[in-house]
C-alpha cells in the first residue's frame, strides 16, 4: 500500500481534501496502482515547530507583523 506524506503548516480542511484527492489521482496515474490502495498522511505542524534559516516561522511571523 503506497503512502504519501505531506508536512506543512496552515492547511484548511478544504486544502487537505483537495490535496489528498489530487495527490492520490496523480500518483495512481503515474504508478498504475488503483486509487483505493493509497494512504495520504497530512501532518499539520505548528509554526513554532518549523524553522527556516534557523528562525522559527512563528518568530518570523511576529517580526513581519511588527514591521507593518
Amino acid at each position: 500500500m503506497p503512502v504519501i506524506t505531506v508536512e506543512a503548516s496552515r492547511f484548511t480542511i478544504e486544502q487537505k481534501r483537495e490535496l489528498a484527492k489530487v495527490l492520490t489521482q496523480a500518483a495512481s496515474g503515474i504508478m498504475h496502482i488503483p486509487e483505493q490502495a493509497y494512504t495520504v498522511l497530512i501532518k499539520d505542524n505548528p509554526r513554532d515547530c518549523i524553522a527556516v534559516g534557523g528562525v522559527l516561522l512563528s518568530d518570523r511571523d511576529k517580526a513581519q507583523a511588527e514591521k507593518k
